[in-house]
C-alpha cells in the first residue's frame, strides 16, 4: 500500500504512521483529528479511487497523504459510493491496528462524498449507517472535506 505526500513523496503505510506520530509529537498538547475520505472519478473503462488520510491539528493546520487504486467501471453510482466508503473503512481499520484503538476511534472521522443535494442524497442514511455501524464518527457534505476536497484534488 503506497501513499503519496505533497512534501515527503511516496511512503508505505508504516512510514505514513511514523509521519503522523511525528506531526502529533511536535505539539503533543494540542487537539488532533485524523480524517479519512475517498472520492472517485470515471475515466474510460476505469474508475479512479483516491483515499485521503488527513491529520488535522485543530486550529493549527495539518498534513495529508493519499493513495490511488483503479477498478473497472461500476454498474451504478450506489455501488461506487459503497466502494468509496469501504475503502475508507478499510484504511481506518488498518490504522486501528497501529494505534490505541479507543483513543483513535474518538478522534477519527470518516468523510463520505454524499450530501443533501445531487444524486447521492437518497443514500445518506445507508452509508452513514455503514460508517456508524463500524464504530466511527462520520461527516457528509458540506463537512466532508477529506473526501470532497482533499481526495477530490487527486482524482
Amino acid at each position: 500500500m503506497i501513499f503519496n505526500s505533497p512534501t515527503k513523496g511516496k511512503l508505505s503505510l508504516n512510514r505514513v504512521i511514523q509521519e503522523l506520530l511525528c506531526f502529533i509529537n511536535e505539539e503533543p498538547n494540542r487537539k488532533y483529528k485524523i480524517v479519512i475520505g475517498t472520492d472517485s472519478s470515471g475515466r474510460g473503462q476505469k474508475i479512479d479511487f483516491v483515499t485521503a488520510l488527513v491529520v488535522h491539528r485543530i486550529g493549527r493546520g495539518g498534513r495529508y497523504f493519499w493513495k490511488r487504486i483503479y477498478h473497472t467501471k461500476f454498474p451504478s453510482l450506489r455501488q461506487r459510493i459503497y466502494k468509496e466508503v469501504a475503502l475508507s473503512l478499510s484504511l481506518a481499520q488498518k490504522l486501528l491496528q497501529n494505534f490505541e484503538p479507543e483513543k483513535l476511534k474518538q478522534d477519527l472521522e470518516i468523510h463520505i462524498d454524499v450530501g443533501q443535494n445531487g444524486q447521492t442524497r437518497e443514500m445518506i442514511k445507508e452509508v452513514v449507517g455503514m460508517v456508524r455501524g463500524s464504530g466511527f464518527n462520520v461527516k457528509t457534505k458540506p463537512d466532508s472535506y477529506a473526501a470532497s476536497t482533499v481526495a477530490d484534488k487527486h482524482v
